[in-house]
Order: structure tokens, then C-alpha cells, then sequence
């Protein structure tokens, strides 16, 4: 299924079973962690191969998060799943107020100063205690070869997102 991707956004993954009866234990990447709860349909990505499963069964476990899903009975069967991806279609995700953007729909912008000095393309974000972090890698008209961490500051650093043309104008002195 090449190019599907587009239509899927990872919310986590499977890491290992718990228990004997088809229990995994999973690591979410939604805030907060049991976000991933929400949805009652989890496509499983591993090796080439991808599967939906029906969220049967959720609950914290400790500090981490443990799931039972529909078709995995066994703590064999779980094993068979340990390290999978968790997915769901894009069209599951709520809709988010103006000016809020998820992850996935950042990533792949292209990032210019206010003064149109291109400094490359957003490659992925990462969390800090004080705000989400932007990591632009150089990219084809880039200004020059670095790699640079933007904090994702709106109306400070961040002056406009286009999603449309998939563009993202900042407030950076390319000197950083």
C-alpha cells in the first residue's frame, strides 16, 4: 500500500505483552498519554504489514498504558505485534480551533524568514517544559547548510502558517 501514508497519522506503538491473555503494553504519543484511548480504531503498521484492530480494552497500568485489542488473544499473538505503529485514518482526529495545528501538519513546511531568506524545512518537533521545538533542516534554496531548532512561539517566533501552500513564515535571524 505505497503512498497510503498520507492518510494515516501514528499516535504511538505497541511495545510489549502484558500478561498472557493478549494484553500490550503501549507508549502513546498524544497529550495527554491516554488521548490514544479515543480511538476505537488502531491500524497496526509493522514490517510491511498493516492491519486495523478494534480497541477493545484500555486502562493506565502503573505508569505506563496497557490495551486489548480485537483478534489478539494470546500472549503469543501479542508477541507477534510488539513494536508495531499505532495509526488512524487523519479524518479521526478532531478538528482543532484556528490557529492550533497538529504535528503531522507542520511537518514538510517550508520556513522563511520575514525577509524571504529561506531556511529549510520543518523535519519533525519535539516537546520541551516550556514549548514545542521545530527542527528545520536545510532543504533545496536553502540559505545554507545548517540545521536549525526554532521554538513554536505564535505571534512571537511563528508569524504565519499556510498549510495550503505548506509555507510557514517566521520572526528568526537566520545568523542562529
Amino acid at each position: 500500500m505505497p503512498g497510503d501514508e498520507t492518510q494515516y497519522v501514528v499516535l504511538g506503538r505497541l511495545t510489549s505483552p502484558h500478561g498472557v491473555k493478549g494484553w500490550l503494553k503501549v507508549y502513546s504519543y498524544t497529550s495527554p498519554a491516554q488521548g490514544i484511548f479515543d480511538y476505537p480504531m488502531w491500524i497496526l503498521s509493522m514490517q510491511g504489514q498493516r492491519q486495523s484492530r478494534r480497541l477493545l480494552e484500555a486502562r493506565p497500568q502503573g505508569k505506563g498504558l496497557v490495551v486489548r485489542l480485537e483478534g489478539i488473544d494470546t500472549r503469543e499473538q501479542a508477541e507477534q505485534w510488539a513494536g508495531a505503529e499505532v495509526a488512524v485514518e487523519k479524518t479521526a482526529l478532531p478538528e482543532l480551533d484556528s490557529g492550533e495545528y497538529y504535528w503531522h501538519q507542520l511537518e514538510g513546511l517550508e520556513v522563511e524568514t520575514r525577509d524571504g531568506v529561506k531556511l529549510g524545512r520543518v523535519d519533525h518537533l519535539f516537546e520541551t517544559g516550556a514549548n514545542d521545538v521545530l527542527v528545520v533542516r536545510p532543504c533545496e534554496g536553502s540559505l545554507d547548510d545548517r540545521e536549525r531548532l526554532l521554538p513554536f512561539l505564535p505571534d512571537d517566533v511563528i508569524v504565519q502558517v499556510d498549510l495550503a501552500d505548506r509555507s510557514m513564515i517566521v520572526d528568526w535571524d537566520p545568523s542562529f
